[in-house]
């Protein structure tokens, strides 16, 4: 399709742009995209695409508006409380530009319908506050060789990368293994209004990019926002060979649903111990002058553990964790020798729910120590014992 004189009208500021011109707003014209979300990310990500003429914007969300989410959800009214928010998003956006295509998907997305769904469009944004359904997009997109624009929010801090079929990392290649349960959604944490405002419209200008083909799209490069300090970082992440979807060796090679919960039971957790952050500093300290050492293992992915970790802690990923459990043993064996007590083994992350799964794996392998879960995780650690420590963003 070729641009009107409407569109040359309404998309002027557009063609004034030397870099994307008549033939870039053609592009955005003829294009499909694709939202899952049409919550915090999802609403400035796709207003801004629908001003910017999208072609065909696709929105997949099975919620409906609630008052609790007029606070960030700039797509919504008041009197649209109750309303499915594909219904009242697609009312809005065409209401915004009557000559593009809305198609409203109130589905959840699951392993059974994402290819059917995902299939017809050019780029993806993943705008989910949920990890099970951000692998589950990533995936997808990665089986069917679909460009990703994905982002995430907490609290205060938010952060982005893009996906581009064989030139980059995926999300999993940053985040191997997570659940839900590690990373606490909007309505537990909270979240600043105005932050997924921010990530958004970053989102859309991705979009916009790799549609026209202009510029230089954070493929490999994790960018990330700090609203309290406003403050952008950057992080360089490379593909990992042994990613189960993108990697030289995949072992997902079609769509999964989440993992069923971990299968450890109260008798086991009851032989995890736990430490505050105060009270792993007096056990580093009493450890300097006693015959009982303390083996630090972080499972955070290595570009957090790059980012910043407590000396001597040894980095061994959650994902990984399961298969290099006899290193660990090894390892532990190793301190252990000579020494009439066995070493304290405290197991730390972010925010604390990496390392307990990572302390059920180790009761679940019968590890001979007792595992000791750092409360809290390095948040905790920076909150009440070292302010200046350096913790890498959520993902």
């Amino acid at each position: 399709m070729t641009l009107t004189a409407m569109d040359k009208q309404r998309y002027a500021r557009h063609l004034s742009l030397p870099e994307l011109g008549a033939a870039g707003q053609s592009r955005l014209k003829n294009s499909k995209v694709l939202i899952v979300g049409a919550g915090g990310l999802g609403s400035p990500c796709a207003l801004y695409l629908a001003a910017a003429g999208i072609g065909t914007l696709g929105l997949v969300d099975h919620d409906v508006v609630d008052l609790s989410n007029l606070q960030r959800q700039v797509l919504f009214a008041t009197s649209e409380i109750g309303q499915p928010k594909v219904r009242a998003a697609a009312n809005r956006l065409t209401a915004l530009n009557p000559d593009i295509e809305v198609r409203p998907l109130e589905l959840k997305l699951t392993a059974e319908n994402v290819l059917d769904v995902v299939r017809d469009y050019d780029v993806v944004v993943d705008g989910t506050d949920r990890i099970t359904s951000r692998y589950l997009i990533n995936d997808t997109c990665v089986i069917l060789g679909k460009p990703l624009v994905s982002a995430a929010i907490h609290r205060f801090e938010g952060q982005s990368l893009t996906y581009l079929p064989d030139k980059g990392p995926c999300y999993r290649c940053l985040f191997a293994n997570a659940s839900d349960a590690q990373t606490p959604n909007c309505a537990d944490a909270g979240v600043l209004g105005v932050l997924p405002g921010v990530m958004g419209a970053i989102q859309a200008t991705e979009v916009i990019k790799l549609v026209a083909g202009i510029g230089e799209p954070s493929v490999g490069r994790l960018l990330t926002y700090d609203a309290l300090a406003l403050r952008f970082a950057e992080f360089n992440v490379a593909r990992r060979a042994d990613c189960a979807v993108c990697g030289d060796n995949p072992t997902i090679v079609t769509p999964q649903d989440a993992m069923p919960a971990s299968k450890t039971t109260a008798a086991q957790r009851s032989l995890i111990s736990h430490a505050t952050p105060r009270q792993l500093r007096v056990r580093l300290e009493a450890a300097k002058e006693s015959a009982t050492p303390v083996l630090l293992i972080d499972v955070r992915e290595q570009h957090e553990f790059e980012c910043g970790h407590l000396p001597n802690s040894i980095n061994l990923p959650i994902g990984e964790l399961g298969t290099r459990m006899t290193e660990l043993v090894a390892t532990l064996d190793s301190v252990s020798r000579g020494r009439t007590a066995r070493p304290d083994v405290v197991f730390l992350c972010r925010s604390g729910g990496r390392s307990l799964q990572a302390c059920e794996l180790a009761v679940g392998a019968n590890l001979t120590a007792v595992p000791i879960n750092l409360d809290g995780g390095l948040l905790a650690w920076s909150r009440d014992v070292d302010h200046d420590f350096p913790v890498a963003p959520a993902g």
